[in-house]
């Protein structure tokens, strides 16, 4: 063990490592829902003794011992047989075993997060169950963080996650990856659960945080071990370029306050260089294994944005281009959004405006706050500082973000303080 370690520092490192261990322990006892319960109880245990006790010498092999030991608990419990106390000793070596295995540093031989992460996006789920259980397992996003990325009452998001573990158990899935046969029908799933998991990260939807950087790290981390596994799959790998892309503007996306910096403010010269030039490599090597998809498309657009040496020097023609084409390919309400900047930053704000009008009887996003703060944007950008200041107070009220709500509500004092402002008189 080592020194006694501060609560805030634990969380981190159990964030991370809950989706090994889930993965180790769901391999081992088959059983998914038991798996995910005995892996919390070692999860609620490690945050009660770390901070006392300190760090065990292999924190992962420390959490899957002790949720090996809730589910053998578990099953001593429950068993009337001799039967079931045969499957315990299968399933967990002895005591003394484990206890000088830990001792010796021995961990888990290999990360089942993969594994874990395609088990959740089995066929017997639907995509949306599939991608829900995945961000709860993998992710570490709590069932209110996952109803927000789907729009949907957390009620509802939580039946949704219920019934996908019950379909997992029903099932008898293998805890394995999918064979070339299964796998296509399996990624696109795998991919939207990365890419959510990613906007979670990199702009947390709820929250006193800016970012969830264990998030983005992890979901970054998982893309590129597809990526190794299938480099010639241009989504793939156009979606780790994305996400680099993406993610190399984190540093100046923060104030000294960690207050939001939009794009048009932000300090270029503390994005990420070399994250940058390796997302505009893998941006062309995903355009040169075909027809690109929609997550190389995004990236195509990031990196017209990272290589810019400014707003008003950005390719924004070429941008629009590539939204109406992402539009045709896989158009949604945020990828409307996307381009109403885009058109307003060729065509002006009154085209902008005019195309986020057709957005509100989208059920989806008509009370989404970035709708409201596209909206006041571009208000503000048409020299109609009323209706900007109405949208910002409309956003703030709807965000769950506190830094999104307060640069929200900046903006709208700012222009408010600009109206109240006495006209000089001349004299």
């Amino acid at each position: 063990m080592t020194l006694p370690t501060e609560p805030l520092a634990i969380e981190p490192l159990l964030r991370r490592l809950a989706p090994q261990v889930l993965g180790v322990v769901a391999r081992r006892i088959r059983d998914f829902t038991a798996a995910e319960d005995a892996v919390q109880e070692a999860l609620l245990a490690a945050a009660r003794q770390w901070p006392h006790e300190g760090l065990p010498r292999d924190p992962r092999a420390w959490l899957v011992h002790v949720a090996s030991r809730r589910f053998a608990d578990l099953l001593r419990r429950e068993a009337a047989r001799a039967r079931r106390e045969s499957i315990v000793v299968s399933l967990v070596p002895p005591e003394d075993q484990l206890a000088a295995a830990l001792d010796r540093g021995i961990a888990p031989e290999h990360d089942d997060t993969l594994v874990l992460l395609f088990l959740c996006c089995h066929p017997a789920l639907t995509t949306a169950s599939a991608i829900a259980l995945t961000l709860r397992a993998v992710g570490g996003l709590t069932t209110a963080e996952i109803a927000r990325a789907f729009l949907v009452p957390e009620a509802t998001m939580a039946q949704r996650i219920s019934r996908a573990k019950q379909a997992i158990k029903g099932s008898g899935a293998p805890f394995s990856l999918p064979t070339p046969d299964e796998r296509p029908a399996r990624l696109r799933a795998v991919l939207h659960v990365l890419y959510l998991g990613f906007n979670e990260g990199y702009m947390a939807s709820a929250g006193a945080a800016l970012h969830r950087r264990d998030l983005s790290n992890e979901a970054i981390r998982l893309t590129r071990l597809l990526q190794e596994r299938l480099p010639d799959d241009g989504e793939v790998t156009g979606l780790l370029a994305l996400m680099l892309l993406t993610d190399a503007r984190r540093a100046a996306r923060a104030g000294p306050a960690g207050e939001l910096v939009p794009l048009d403010a932000q300090d270029r010269s503390r994005w990420d260089r070399a994250a940058i030039a390796e997302g505009v490599a893998l941006v062309d090597h995903a355009f040169s294994r075909g027809p690109p998809g929609p997550y190389a498309l995004q990236a195509a657009i990031a990196a017209l944005h990272d290589e810019a040496p400014s707003l008003e020097t950005t390719d924004w023609p070429q941008i629009l281009a590539l939204y109406e084409v992402l539009e045709r390919m896989a158009g949604g309400p945020m990828v409307t959004l996307s381009r109403a900047i885009a058109i307003a930053m060729v065509h002006g704000p009154s085209a902008g405006l005019e195309l986020l009008a057709t957005l509100d009887d989208d059920p989806t996003v008509a009370q989404h706050h970035r709708l409201h703060a596209t909206r006041a944007h571009l208000f503000e950008r048409a020299n109609d500082p009323e209706a900007a200041i109405a949208g910002y107070q409309r956003a703030a009220e709807l965000t769950a973000s506190v830094p999104e709500r307060d640069y929200l509500r900046m903006r709208a004092a700012r222009l408010r303080s600009q109206l109240e402002r006495p006209s000089r008189v001349p004299g």
